[in-house]
């Protein structure tokens, strides 16, 4: 395999991947504030993620991947401004902040599962607090000073604050909430001491005050906790790279009293842009209180692989546009995809039939995962064979998904190849891509929008007996159904290239 190299957010320039410990790699992934659903933006960094974690073992290194979920101390404002997120949802909706937190993880949770995101530790913030009180004490005589309002870190007693960033004056943080009594507009809080006469539902005795840690605490305690300082690679969105994870790099070097910035690799994904209507037509966002849960495009009839199908013909580090329109673009391409495979497999099937192969469990029965097919005698020939040399060489060139996607269209296109070797070598790149291309069938794609008001069977039936009165050349029988199931919301496919039958009209 060729090396992998990966774009250093810190650095600003692509590297080689180095592991700070043999044959492992451990990664830290922020995760979400769980007050509210993730909408789809939310859900392009752990695309994104996931993918690096399969790529990484795909390499062969023995992978640790964390992704926090912050259920206290994260504001409004990703810059320490406003009330506390879980504070401000449990009043809104007269649930306890604990109940809060569980019912957002649990959604979150099961879109990761829907995204076919592998499942990697999720550790709570509230399960650290002590840890974080014993790092704000270490930290606080050198680094920190105290306030009426609660704990601060001085961003000059670190060496060159902001670099990740490249913030290097106080009008590049202008985010930063003015607080009353800062010695710089960027400091930022490490512990928030509860207003006098306010109770809080998250709130922790601490040599401060009774109060709740600064949202950025909390990354640089389980990171440190779970993985070990230094680290090999932490992601999050590019938004965080200009305040969240700037003062997570200056909590670090404070605790570690040198120039470590916790990880060595730092990477961001782009933002995911709503094209999706006329008023739309920036980052994505719940501060208007509407915004596009994967739910939603569940509910519009688009299977949830679609989606990380769009993540992955654009590359991490640029801008994604969402639309309906290609949304709908990437489903067809998913469709042409997962039809060509079942037309493999059907194909590998007859020939073992025919004993033109050896006997051998069929495809359909096989259980295709990487390591099964890392571990065949041979395979490796027969991969080759069928372009894994481009698809690795895209990979490991900075996670270039856009050009691997092409790479199994390309092996699906080949004619003169045995099915079996076909079959493998997909298997193994899906293996990395996560599109779940060897099980997924016609029936899994087609779902149903939730306005529907025909069912399945009934059009499946219409269908039936419009074939019938075809057949029987009784043609204003079959316009008649035809035009039924229009009036309906469902599209005839008549000759469609995919072999659809028919879709319910969006």
């Amino acid at each position: 395999m060729s090396e992998l190299k990966l774009f250093n957010s810190l650095t600003r320039q692509i590297e080689a991947f180095k592991p700070v410990h043999e044959s492992e790699a451990r990664v830290y992934s922020c995760g979400p504030t769980v007050y509210n659903y993730q909408h789809i933006g939310n859900m392009r960094a752990y695309v994104f993620a996931d993918t690096l974690g399969r790529v990484l073992s795909y390499k062969g290194y023995k992978l640790t991947h964390v992704i926090n979920i912050t259920d206290v101390g994260h504001l409004t404002s990703d810059a320490d401004a406003g009330d506390d997120k879980m504070e401000k949802a449990a009043a809104a909706q007269g649930k306890t902040a604990w109940d809060i937190a569980a019912f957002y993880q649990a959604d979150f949770e099961a879109d990761l599962a829907r995204l076919n995101i592998c499942k990697v530790q999720h550790p709570r913030a509230t399960e650290y607090v002590e840890a974080m009180i014993a790092w704000g004490t270490a930290i606080a005589e050198k680094h920190c000073y105290e306030l009426e309002s609660g704990l601060y870190f001085d961003i000059s007693t670190v060496r060159e604050y902001g670099r990740l960033a490249r913030a290097v004056t106080e009008d590049g943080e202008g985010r930063i909430e003015d607080v009353d009594g800062k010695r710089h507009a960027a400091d930022f809080a490490i512990w928030r001491k509860s207003p006098a006469g306010e109770t809080r539902q998250m709130e922790w005795d601490s040599p401060w005050g009774r109060g709740a840690p600064g949202w950025h605490l909390e990354c640089s305690v389980m990171s440190k906790e779970l993985l070990g300082h230094p680290f090999d690679i932490h992601t999050g969105g590019i938004d965080h790279r200009e305040i969240h994870h700037p003062n997570e790099i200056a909590q670090n070097q404070a605790h570690g009293d040198c120039d470590h910035s916790g990880a060595k690799i730092w990477m961001h994904n782009n933002f995911l842009i709503d094209r999706s209507g006329k008023d739309s037509g920036g980052k994505m966002s719940k501060s208007s209180g509407e915004f596009l849960r994967l739910q939603l495009l569940i509910d519009k009839g688009f299977h949830p692989l679609a989606y990380r199908l769009m993540c992955l013909q654009a590359h991490y580090r640029s801008e994604l546009e969402f639309s309906w329109e290609g949304l709908q673009a990437a489903f067809v391409r998913l469709k042409r995809m997962v039809m060509g495979v079942t037309a493999l497999k059907a194909r590998h099937a007859e020939l073992v039939s025919a004993s033109i192969l050896p006997n051998e469990p069929t495809v359909e029965t096989e259980k295709w995962t990487l390591k099964q097919v890392q571990g065949d005698a041979g395979i490796g020939i027969e991969i080759r064979k069928v372009g894994s040399m481009r698809f690795e060489e895209a990979l490991f060139d900075d996670l270039n998904t856009p050009e691997a996607v092409t790479s199994i269209e390309w092996a699906l296109s080949l004619k003169n190849e045995e099915p079996r070797a076909k079959l493998d070598a997909i298997a193994k790149m899906d293996s990395v891509l996560g599109l779940n291309l060897l099980t997924l069938t016609r029936a899994d794609l087609r779902i149903r929008p939730i306005t529907a008001t025909i069912t399945e069977a009934e059009i499946e039936a219409a269908l039936a007996a419009r074939k019938a009165a075809r057949a029987a050349k009784d043609f204003a029988r079959s316009d008649r159904i035809r035009d039924d199931l229009i009036a309906k919301g469902v599209e005839v496919m008549d000759g469609d290239p995919l072999g659809w039958d028919w879709r319910i009209d969006l």
